[in-house]
C-alpha cells in the first residue's frame, strides 16, 4: 500500500491563496481602523475590526496617497479591495484599493453623479473660464468673516503685497443657508465690480462640512462669474465641485492669496532678471552681426574664394598628373613593342644568319636557292653567297 503524499506548507498556502483570491477578488467591508502604521516606503499597514473579529489590511503607496481623508485609529471606514494571502506568514489580509469614511459612500456617489451632469452642461470647460490676471489690484473674498481662512488670506496679502485692496463679502460656508449666501455674494461682486479676481473658499473639514461648495447653485454661480474665480476650499486633499468650475483651484486659502499677490521683491527680481536677459541677448546679437560683417571683408572673401576653388584645383591637378602618367606609360609601351619588333626583325634577317658562318647556295643560271643536295648534278655550276662576298663553283660530287 503506497504511503499518502504530504503537502508542504508552501503548497498548502498556495492552494489557500488561490482559492481565496479567486473566490473574493472584489469585496467591500466595514470596520474600525486599528494600529494604523504608515511605512517609510509609503505603504500603510493596519487592522480593520468590529466587536468580534479583526482583519489585517494593507494599502499600497499609490492608493494611500489618493485617500480623501486622513485615517487614524478609531475611524470607522468602508474599504474596498481583494482578499489575499501573505505566504511568508500564512496569513490572509485585505489588499485595499479605495477607502472612505463610513456613511460617506452615498454622499460621494451623489457628488460624482452631480459632477457628471454639470460637466455635460459644459460648466467645467476650460475655454469658458476667464483667465486670472497676473497683477490684480483688487480682490474680493467670499468666505466666513470669523473663519481661519480669512485670517490666512489677509495675512498673506499683507505680507506679500500690502497695496492690494481687499473686499470681504461675508457668507456662511457650512449648513443649509450657506449655498444661497455664497451665490448671493458672488453675484454682488460681479454686479458692482468689487475685484479683479474673486477668492471663494473656507478651511478644511469633513466631506459633509464642504458640501455647500458642491451645491448646484454655487457651481453655476462660479461658472457664470464674469470675474475669474479661485476656488480655495479646504486643505490639499479636500475637493469640491467649485474646483472644476473655477478659473483656478488653490489647495488652501493661503495658497490662493499667494496666487494673486505677487510680492514686490519677486516682481523686482523678475524685472532685473528680464533686464539681464535682454542685455545678454542684445550683446549676443551685436556680436553675431559683427562676425557676419567681418565675413564680408575683402581678405575673408578672397580666402573663402580660395577655399571654394581648392577642390576644383585639386581635381584638375590630379587629372593632369593622371594624364601625364598615362602618356608616359603609353610611350613606354610603344617603345617596348618597337624594341620587340626590332629584335624579331633582326632575328629573321638572312644576313644575320650568314654572319654566324652559314652560306646560301643558288643555281648559277637561275638564281634559285638550293635546299636539297639531290637537286644538283655533278659539274653543275652554283653561286655561293657568304656574309661578305660570293663565289662561283662547280659541283664535283653529290652525296645523298
Amino acid at each position: 500500500m503506497s504511503e499518502e503524499r504530504a503537502l508542504s506548507i508552501s503548497e498548502l498556502t498556495g492552494i489557500v491563496k488561490s482559492l481565496l483570491e479567486e473566490a473574493l477578488p472584489d469585496i467591500l467591508v466595514e470596520g474600525e481602523i486599528s494600529n494604523w502604521r504608515p511605512a517609510s516606503s509609503g505603504h500603510v499597514y493596519f487592522t480593520l475590526k468590529d466587536s468580534q473579529s479583526s482583519l489585517q489590511a494593507v494599502m499600497f503607496r499609490g492608493r494611500a496617497a489618493r485617500l480623501p481623508f486622513a485615517p487614524a485609529d478609531g475611524t470607522l471606514v468602508r474599504a474596498r479591495g481583494a482578499l489575499g494571502v501573505y505566504a511568508a506568514r500564512g496569513q490572509y489580509q485585505l489588499v485595499v484599493d479605495s477607502m472612505q469614511k463610513a456613511g460617506q459612500g452615498d454622499i460621494l456617489a451623489l457628488l460624482e453623479e452631480r459632477k457628471r451632469a454639470l460637466a455635460a452642461e459644459g460648466l467645467f470647460d476650460a475655454d469658458r473660464k476667464p483667465p486670472v490676471p497676473s497683477f490684480p489690484t483688487r480682490v474680493a473674498v467670499v468666505t466666513s468673516p470669523t473663519g481661519a481662512a480669512l485670517r490666512d488670506i489677509l495675512s498673506v496679502l499683507g505680507r506679500r503685497n500690502a497695496g492690494i485692496r481687499v473686499t470681504v463679502l461675508p457668507a456662511a460656508v457650512q449648513g443649509a443657508e450657506a449655498p444661497a449666501a455664497i451665490v448671493r455674494q458672488i453675484e454682488v461682486a460681479n454686479a458692482f465690480g468689487l475685484g479683479d479676481v474673486i477668492i471663494v473658499g473656507r478651511g478644511g473639514g469633513s466631506i459633509e462640512d464642504l458640501l455647500a461648495f458642491s451645491d448646484d447653485s454655487v457651481v453655476r454661480a462660479v461658472a457664470g462669474s464674469r470675474i475669474p474665480v479661485i476656488s480655495a476650499v479646504g486643505h490639499e486633499i479636500d475637493w469640491s465641485l467649485c474646483d472644476y468650475a473655477a478659473s483656478l483651484r488653490a489647495p488652501t486659502p493661503s495658497a490662493a492669496a499667494e496666487l494673486v499677490s505677487e510680492s514686490a521683491a519677486s516682481v523686482a527680481d523678475r524685472v532685473y532678471a528680464a533686464s539681464d536677459t535682454l542685455a545678454l541677448s542684445m550683446r549676443a546679437r551685436i556680436e553675431r552681426a559683427r562676425l557676419l560683417a567681418e565675413s564680408f571683408s575683402s581678405e575673408r572673401l578672397g580666402l573663402r574664394l580660395e577655399r571654394a576653388l581648392q577642390p576644383s584645383r585639386q581635381r584638375f591637378d590630379d587629372a593632369l598628373e593622371a594624364l601625364i602618367g598615362g602618356a608616359r606609360e603609353a610611350c613606354a609601351e610603344v617603345g617596348r613593342r618597337l624594341a620587340s619588333a626590332d629584335a624579331l626583325l633582326r632575328a629573321a634577317d638572312p644576313m644575320a644568319v650568314l654572319a654566324r658562318g652559314f652560306a646560301v647556295v643558288r643555281r648559277h643560271s637561275g638564281g634559285e636557292a638550293v635546299r636539297d643536295a639531290s637537286e644538283l648534278a655533278p659539274g653543275e655550276p652554283v653561286t655561293i653567297t657568304f656574309a661578305s662576298g660570293a663565289a662561283v663553283a662547280d659541283i664535283v660530287e653529290v652525296k645523298a
